[in-house]
């Protein structure tokens, strides 16, 4: 992969004969010669053939353009999306702000124990509560809010255990996700009460070809779940799950190998904030609590016209990690939920006496960068983690407010140390691997059928750091054959 070294930007501008590139590919022809080398061979490549592409590389510490090849054009930028979320939420809440959780009860909690009224879950939409990225053991969280409870000296209670889910919208799911993506593991919603990552797992087996195979088990196990059958055994492993929020069912469809036990597929959790009623629930009454009615959210309540306006009294508040930790295990992993959760949480900022939505969360971001002096006008986001594909942003959007955050951003060390290590970690563990840039750049990939994108920071080998984003929409290959060539131009821009 290593190439003979052009036009770097180590060398500077005036190692090539223009190196700023900003007229429209119908505007360029007959003038090729003038885009630098590495860019050049970059576009050429038969699977970028009609192709929308975009490149930037920025100097960091004078804000310098070196590389600008369709910076303008506004592309769908998948997961590098989750920069954007991420960056936002640090300069608005702040690295050390923390999701709050807070158990609490209505009524009258009398001298025998008895609790004549409702135990409440208020969530803040923190997504971490019994995460896979947790630091702690499961159920830690949940064991304190139990051993809270019978601290109170409650040990039966009359109501119910309603899981408050309202500082978010009801819309868990952005209305700009294709239908492909519901019901996914992946495209889980987003609610104000969040558990499991909102995930769960099926357990499946199959027997011969063209068989159907059978769901063995589901974790964590859902109440009234269903499933509409539709696989298929076969010879390769291409199952997908489809399903709504709030709806108990979901359907299998695709083909898994033959003759197989211990197959997996992941799903959404249909209605996390219900699931974390009743999983509390069941908790409470491991614990000998008896709960007279079965368990609720605020949803459920509302549409019943049983929704109650009696003062609650708390009975413990519990925080999860810091934001600087959350947006590091966001991007690292590349987690929908978690990003999601802070778009939505950034939408409390316009009036906290309102839920928040996608929409609001949006509109804070736009509005907070365009305050920055950057231009957001090309920023469209639906949700904050990029699944949208009508979500759109510029390459020079991104290295703006990459140069921002590591000149001017009081988190700058948190954000920077977020982005996963090229070569090492993340969805970037495998990339530029063997070459002088492995373990050098810190970049966030993003992908989707025929989406490609990167962004982030590379240093070059005099420790030199520039803020880069290159973005591919509608390359006609392969994703492994489009990350290649994604390597091949950094290389030959940075070595």
């Amino acid at each position: 992969m290593k190439r003979q070294r052009r036009c770097s930007p180590t060398l500077g501008i005036m190692a090539c004969a223009l190196l700023m590139i900003t007229a429209a590919p119908a505007a360029m022809a007959g003038r090729t010669a003038e885009i630098p080398e590495p860019i050049r061979r970059f576009i050429e490549r038969p699977i970028l053939r009609g192709a929308s592409v975009s490149f930037v590389v920025k100097r960091v510490k004078d804000g310098k353009t070196l590389y600008n090849y369709e910076g303008d054009r506004q592309l769908t930028p998948a997961s590098v999306m989750k920069t954007v979320t991420s960056a936002t939420a640090l300069e608005l809440l702040g690295e050390d702000y923390r999701f709050e959780t807070t158990v609490e009860y209505d009524g009258e909690l009398r001298p025998d124990g008895v609790l004549d009224g409702n135990l409440y879950i208020r969530g803040s939409g923190d997504p971490t509560l019994n995460s896979s990225e947790s630091r702690t053991p499961k159920d830690s969280v949940v064991n304190a809010w139990v051993d809270a409870v019978r601290a109170a000296g409650i040990r039966e209670i009359t109501g119910a255990v309603v899981a408050d889910e309202r500082i978010f919208d009801n819309e868990g799911v952005s209305m700009k996700w294709l239908l492909e993506d519901l019901g996914s593991s992946y495209g889980q919603g987003c609610y104000g009460l969040n558990i499991f990552d909102n995930r769960i797992g099926i357990s499946l087996s199959s027997g011969a070809k063209g068989t159907t195979p059978q769901v063995t088990a589901v974790t964590p196990r859902v109440e009234g779940l269903t499933f509409h059958n539709y696989l298929r055994a076969a010879t390769k492993d291409s199952a997908y799950v489809v399903g709504f929020p709030f709806a108990n069912e979901r359907s299998l469809f695709g083909t898994l190998p033959a003759r197989r036990s211990g197959l997996y597929l992941g799903a959404d959790l249909p209605d996390p904030p219900l699931f974390v009623a009743r999983y509390v629930s069941e908790r409470l009454r491991d614990r000998g609590i008896r709960i007279r009615k079965r368990p609720s959210s605020m949803r459920i309540e509302a549409e019943a016209g049983r929704e109650t306006s009696r003062p609650r009294r708390p009975i413990i508040t519990t925080h999860s990690r810091p934001l600087r930790e959350i947006v590091r295990s966001l991007c690292v992993v590349s987690h929908n939920l978690y990003a999601d959760a802070l778009l939505k949480t950034l939408g409390r900022r316009l009036t906290e006496s309102e839920q928040s939505s996608f929409g609001r969360g949006a509109q804070v971001a736009r509005g907070y960068w365009q305050d920055r002096g950057l231009d957001a006008s090309s920023l469209w986001m639906y949700d904050g983690s990029g699944l949208a594909v009508t979500g759109k942003v510029t390459a020079s959007f991104l290295c703006d407010m990459l140069t921002y955050m590591a000149t001017q951003s009081r988190a700058s060390e948190a954000f920077y140390q977020a982005l996963p290590l090229v070569g090492r970690e993340g969805t970037v563990r495998r990339m530029l691997r063997d070459t002088d840039l492995d373990g050098r750049a810190r970049l966030k990939g993003g992908s989707m059928s025929r989406v490609l994108c990167y962004a982030g920071y590379v240093d070059d080998e005099d420790g030199v750091r520039y803020a880069v984003a290159v973005m591919a929409n509608n390359y006609t290959g392969g994703v492994l054959s489009m990350r290649q060539a994604i390597e091949y131009l950094l290389v030959d821009v940075f070595e």
